[in-house]
């Protein structure tokens, strides 16, 4: 069975004012994604800011989340590093807090070879048995999982999927042509979920749905269902301001968006920043679009 299917959430970690987690709006937040029926939330991956948080700031939050959404959606926690036993480390206390699954990326700045690569990875499942979603963003860590290597991987027992993030639609006939059907494949680029879909994926791990998660899950679900020109029609909808998102670096035009929305304040962890007035206008004028403000 595969954790889940459609659009899942890579949820924002909000902080206040003095940059401390601000547990009062997380728990908005994650009710808002509930109530808009969104099918599954990731916490403390990229866009959570998570490489920001202290080991007791992050476990505090997957803490915090578990309880809060309470079984409603499938729970997924950011656990990846590039320390091989610190990933394992926080992947032991994501399972012990209760997390249905893990999301771990390649090790980033060290690198690693191809056989790094793999053993990073078997040492990591080896201690937890939990499953694991692979996380491919050779863009942000300089380490690209190859199809072979995703084959190679999925045989291990509890490496259950991969987030491609990549930006390479063509990969994804590769893998699952290299993978067992009950392999999850999710995209982890907004621009293009139904490409992904469209070739077997399964879904998306989404920074778009943080403001809109109806309209992403709607149009997953679409799709799922057979009704794919309602699906294109709201992914058309949704291109304007997936492209905004991504003019400055994630998380930063996002929460700027959650800011507009008066759902959290546009506060940050440096090195990132808040968005210039340009970007801010177009953001702005998009939502009002959207009608979300």
């Amino acid at each position: 069975m595969k954790i889940f299917k459609g659009c899942c959430t890579a949820l924002v970690t909000p902080f206040t004012d003095d940059k401390r987690v601000d547990f009062d709006c997380l728990e908005k937040l994650l009710d808002f994604q509930i109530k808009s029926r969104i099918d599954g939330i990731l916490v403390c991956g990229t866009t959570g800011e998570a490489s920001t948080l202290s080991d007791k700031e992050h476990i505090s939050v997957l803490q915090f989340c578990k309880e809060k959404i309470g079984g409603r959606v499938p729970f997924i926690a950011g656990t990846g590093s590039n320390n091989t036993l610190h990933a394992i480390f926080m992947s032991q206390q994501a399972e012990k807090i209760g997390a249905d699954a893990l999301l771990i990326v390649t090790p980033y700045y060290n690198k690693c070879s191809e056989e790094g690569l793999f053993l990073h990875y078997q040492a990591i499942a080896s201690q937890t048995s939990l499953p694991i979603i692979l996380y491919n963003v050779p863009g942000r860590t300089a380490v690209d999982i190859k199809p072979n290597m995703v084959k190679r991987l999925s045989q291990i027992e509890n490496i259950k999927g991969i987030k491609e993030a990549s930006g390479n639609v063509k990969r994804i006939d590769e893998i699952r042509s290299l993978c067992k059907e009950d392999f999850a494949i999710y995209s982890g680029n907004d621009d293009i979920t139904l490409d992904v879909m469209e070739k077997g994926g399964d879904g998306v791990i989404s920074v778009v749905s943080n403001i809109l998660p109806q309209k992403c899950s709607e149009m997953t679900s679409c799709f799922a269902q057979g009704k794919r020109e309602q699906a294109y029609k709201i992914f058309e909808s949704l291109k304007n301001i997936t492209e905004l998102l991504f003019k400055d670096v994630n998380p930063i035009a996002v929460k700027a968006c959650l800011g507009l929305m008066g759902m959290l304040k546009t506060n940050y962890r440096l090195p990132l920043c808040l968005p210039d007035e340009r970007l801010m206008e177009s953001l702005k004028c998009e939502l009002e679009r959207l009608e979300v403000i």
